[in-house]
């Protein structure tokens, strides 16, 4: 489908997909990038959310590998949320033909502001030691809790959702943004993926255009995730807080206006 469009359409969906991939793997929030340049393309708004959790797939993937790499990230620690992040994309994307989002979209805007302002002002733990939460049937429940709220919320609408798992995480765990980033990005890609096989089974899905554009959101995310856990929070908050805020924004505009 790629040959439809001129030169000047394909290298600006790099760029897009690029941006949002570093976006992606820093701050979550990428697909307030890409879904719009997916719609622009004059897709269906179902294949349009089914290609973007393709290319999505990419570029959460990478940013898991790497946080996972650099020890940010402990899948055996994180068991029931990655159960529970499955679950709920599964049922969130079969769910989303037959819910109204009207609703929630109007309220979005507000919760995505208020997340950019409990980062603000949640005090951040000192020094940089990167120690998980002790292990307890607590944490276990506020697993499954989180990951199933946040996994069916991916599935039905999915923008935000990094950066809710970012300041949920920092909130339910008092573990720091870098910390709370790895699990963010690893559960972000089980839900993606999840959602993106559900996807498929519907046949919601362009494959040509999202290859193209997960090839370019890999090398944002790559680079995103290692800008990130070189430069540590100083960098990640102030680009959290801007894109959360911009977030915020955009779909308040989408919604309200």
């Amino acid at each position: 489908m790629l040959e439809m469009f001129d030169l000047t359409t394909v290298v600006i969906l790099a760029l897009v997909a690029f941006s949002a991939g570093f976006i992606d793997a820093v701050a979550g929030g990428g697909g307030m990038l890409t879904v719009p340049a997916l719609l622009s393309l004059g897709l269906p708004p179902h294949i349009a959310l089914g290609t973007n959790k393709l290319s999505a797939t990419f570029a959460s993937s990478t940013a898991a590998f790497t946080y996972y790499r650099k020890k940010l990230f402990s899948p055996r620690f994180w068991s029931n949320a990655f159960w529970a992040t499955l679950f709920g994309a599964i049922l969130g994307t079969l769910m989303v033909d037959f819910i109204s989002t009207e609703l929630l979209e109007k309220a979005l805007p507000l919760v995505v502001l208020a997340t950019a302002a409990y980062t603000i002002w949640h005090p951040q733990p000192k020094g940089d030691s990167h120690e998980l939460p002790k292990d307890d049937p607590k944490i276990k429940q506020k697993q499954w809790g989180q990951g199933l709220t946040l996994g069916f919320y991916d599935g039905v609408v999915g923008p935000g959702t990094g950066a809710f798992w970012t300041v949920s995480s920092m909130s339910l765990y008092k573990m720091n943004i870098l910390l709370s980033s790895g699990l963010a990005k690893a559960m972000n890609f089980t839900s993606n993926i999840a959602s993106l096989v559900t996807f498929i089974i519907l046949g919601h899905v362009n494959w040509t255009i999202g290859l193209t554009m997960g090839v370019c959101l890999m090398a944002g995310a790559y680079l995103g995730a290692h800008s990130a856990i070189r430069f540590g929070a100083k960098f990640i908050r102030p680009v959290f807080v801007t894109v959360v805020v911009i977030l915020s924004v955009k779909l308040a505009v989408d919604a309200w206006f």
